[in-house]
């Protein structure tokens, strides 16, 4: 009895005030910023269409003609591919350990125990459009799945003879420099693993992993190297280049609302290969209320701007963390979240379309920094476009380091632009760069 009246004033406040569905109780927060372009800086959503909305089929297309060696990423800045990457590269160990700056063991010595492996340092270049991301996961085709089935007949007795009894297929072990997304490409990533078996010849292992999956991955360089190289810990620096279309293919008609730079409205831009944007959301975004069209929201932006915002972070050991996502909570804070950038500029150019010979405006980003966070590169690209057509000041990226949220930043942008140039073991040489 006394729970009686309870159960009728719960009955009562669930008629008068009935629960909110999920779509309902869904809301969006967007930061505060407090700088003058306040009110021209793009929301999330907004960003988020326009970046979708670029060609980037187009850009798919090129990093596959990259990984079948048809085309080249200096070609696009009239730069010769540096010597101590020349495609099928054999080398003896000593002379490789000296490349990368690792002491060589007196051979003289006896080896034992760990020392006895065979260590074996592979350049490989991949499209990442291909993949499903370089580390292994369970029913997915990720490169590392890849490379450690196609590095499995390379494995010791005692070792194959362990996967036999937990009835594990037989696969290596591969490190690598740095795990890629999901559509990202590689032009020369770095990965090793080693073997106790004396009889591997690097022919061999070349000619396993060039027929794995060809016109999708191929190996640019093999090399032994001393047991000490390790392509993640041993790395002085990362290079990236981020390709983002900023104009339809030249010579072609354009047709449609101009969106930014010369491309076309989203609706009339509708081949965006594998980052396709979902059809209701444009839809929604393009009506009568929108700010980013029918608002004074500017629409333009220069690539000589997004260069000088890049420039401010050149020479700088800063705290990243707001330009990264998916992180853990332990490296949120602190040092694992500190960054020195070596380069970073942009510059407009074109590249070439082989299907039709025809050639894509496009803005390249170049970023050479010792380590990189998660999904770093692509909010940095968004983020400095975004920046950039708010019309903020140089030092705007800078200013968003101290921001409270990472809602400060914009979302990344899409994989299909991003491609890991090269890892170097070296120190830092604007030799290797591309964009001078």
């Amino acid at each position: 009895m006394l729970r009686y009246p309870t159960t009728v004033r719960t009955l009562r406040n669930l008629m008068e005030n009935p629960p909110q569905t999920a779509a309902q109780q869904k809301v969006h927060f967007h930061y505060n910023h407090t700088d003058s372009c306040k009110f021209s800086r793009w929301t999330s959503r907004e960003c988020y269409e326009f970046m979708y909305a670029r060609p980037w089929h187009k850009v798919v297309d090129f990093y596959a003609d990259m990984v079948k060696g048809h085309t080249s990423l200096s070609g696009l800045f009239g730069k010769e591919t540096p010597a101590d990457h020349e495609d099928a590269e054999i080398r003896e160990d000593h002379e490789k350990s000296e490349l990368v700056n690792i002491p060589v063991k007196d051979k003289s010595r006896d080896k034992s125990g760990r020392w006895a492996r065979a260590n074996f340092m592979i350049v490989l270049s991949y499209h990442g459009g291909s993949f499903d991301g370089w580390q292994k996961q369970p029913d997915l085709n990720t490169v590392q799945g890849l490379v450690e089935r196609s590095l499995g007949e390379f494995v010791d007795e005692k070792k194959a003879q362990l996967l036999k009894d937990k009835n594990l297929p037989l696969e290596a072990c591969a490190l690598v420099a740095g795990r890629t997304d999901k559509g990202v490409s590689a032009s020369q990533q770095v990965c090793s693993f080693y073997t106790w078996r004396k009889d591997v010849k690097i022919e061999d292992v070349k000619a396993a992993l060039d027929k794995a999956a060809p016109g999708k991955i191929r190996v640019v360089s093999l090399t032994k190297i001393s047991r000490e190289f390790h392509p993640n810990f041993s790395a002085k620096w990362r290079h990236y280049l981020y390709i983002f279309p900023i104009d339809d293919v030249l010579g072609e008609k354009q047709g449609g609302q101009i969106w930014i730079d010369g491309s076309t409205d989203v609706h009339q831009q509708n081949e965006c290969g594998k980052s396709d944007v979902d059809k209701s959301n444009v839809n929604e975004i393009n009506d009568e209320n929108d700010e980013l069209i029918h608002g004074n929201k500017p629409t333009k932006f220069e690539v000589g701007k997004v260069n000088r915002l890049l420039g401010q972070l050149e020479g700088k050991l800063l705290s990243y963390k707001m330009f990264a996502r998916d992180t853990k909570a332990s490296r949120n804070i602190g040092p694992p979240t500190e960054c020195f950038v070596f380069h970073a500029r942009a510059i407009e150019t074109s590249i070439p379309c082989a299907k039709d010979g025809s050639h894509m405006k496009t803005m390249c980003i170049e970023l050479v920094a010792n380590r990189f966070l998660r999904k770093m590169v692509r909010v940095l690209v968004a983020t400095a476009v975004r920046e950039a057509a708010a019309g903020a000041d140089d030092d705007a990226l800078l200013k968003l380091m101290d921001a409270t949220c990472r809602r400060a930043t914009a979302p990344p942008a899409p994989p299909d632009g991003l491609c890991l140039v090269d890892v170097g073991y070296t120190d830092y040489d604007i030799r290797h760069c591309l964009i001078p």
